[in-house]
C-alpha cells in the first residue's frame, strides 16, 4: 500500500502495510534513525514523535493513523520555535548521560511546552510521565524544561 506522510514538513511516500508502526517506517523506510526503539509497547517513551503537535509513541502508531498529519521527529524538532528552545536548553544544562532516551524526552518536552508555556513542577511531571531515563537524569531534564520555558531553574 502506498502511504503519503508529511515528516518534518516534507511529503514522503512509502510502500508499506497500513498497520506498520510509524517507528519502523521512520527508521527503515525513511532512514531517520533518531527516533529510538525502546520497549516496543509504548511504555518507555524512547520512540516519541509529534503527530500534529501531540506527543505519541511511534512504536504503537500505525502509519495509516499518521497519514495526513504533520509528523515531527527529533531530526526536525529545531524547526519549531519551542523545539529549538528545548534543544538549546538540553545542551546548556548538559542533560544526557548515555543519551538513548533523549530524543523521546525532547519530543515530549516540546509538546509539553507548546501546550503549557509556563509549566508548574506538576505540569512537568505529568507532561513527561512515561518517558523513562535509565540513567536517571530527571533533575537535569526538569531543569532544561524550566530553562526552555524561561522559568527560574532549580539549583
Amino acid at each position: 500500500m502506498s502511504v503519503v506522510l508529511t515528516v518534518n514538513r516534507r511529503k514522503r511516500t512509502v510502500e508499506a502495510d497500513a498497520d506498520k508502526p510509524l517507528l519502523w517506517v521512520l527508521r527503515e523506510d525513511l532512514d531517520m534513525p533518531g527516533t529510538k526503539f525502546g520497549c516496543g509497547a509504548g511504555l518507555c517513551g524512547a520512540c516519541t514523535v509529534l503527530l500534529d503537535g501531540q506527543a505519541v509513541r511511534s512504536c504503537q502508531t500505525p502509519i495509516a493513523e499518521a497519514a495526513g498529519k504533520q509528523i515531527t521527529t527529533i531530526e526536525g524538532v529545531t524547526a519549531l520555535p519551542i523545539g529549538k528552545k528545548v534543544v538549546d536548553a538540553w545542551i546548556k544544562i548538559d542533560v544526557p548521560q548515555c543519551g538513548y532516551c533523549q530524543a523521546g524526552q525532547i519530543m515530549s518536552a516540546t509538546a509539553l511546552l507548546t501546550a503549557t508555556p509556563k509549566p508548574s513542577a506538576d505540569d512537568i511531571l505529568g507532561g513527561m510521565n512515561g518517558n523513562i531515563c535509565r540513567c536517571a537524569t530527571y533533575v537535569r531534564i526538569e531543569q532544561a524544561i524550566r530553562e526552555a520555558a524561561g522559568l527560574e531553574t532549580k539549583a
